[in-house]
């Protein structure tokens, strides 16, 4: 069984995987966003940027969490 550092390594590479996507899909929302609100979708648009705040916060929570993990 692993000691606790090396368990916390995984779980942190594991997370940076996910922030990862999570930078992704938010580029991708980004782009979406830019799409919608030029072509009149303005209400559509004001959703997705919801979703991306959402986004934003739980990246800001993941990364505090990896920062800790490496930490240990």
């Amino acid at each position: 069984m692993p000691d606790n550092s090396e368990a916390n390594i995984h779980i942190a590479d594991t997370l940076t995987l996910l922030l990862h996507n999570q930078h992704a899909m938010a580029a991708a929302i980004e782009e979406v966003t830019g799409w919608l609100t030029e072509n009149g979708v303005g209400n559509v648009a004001a959703n997705a940027i919801a979703a991306l705040n959402t986004l934003d916060t739980n990246a800001k929570g993941i990364t505090d969490s990896i920062m800790r993990l490496r930490q240990l």
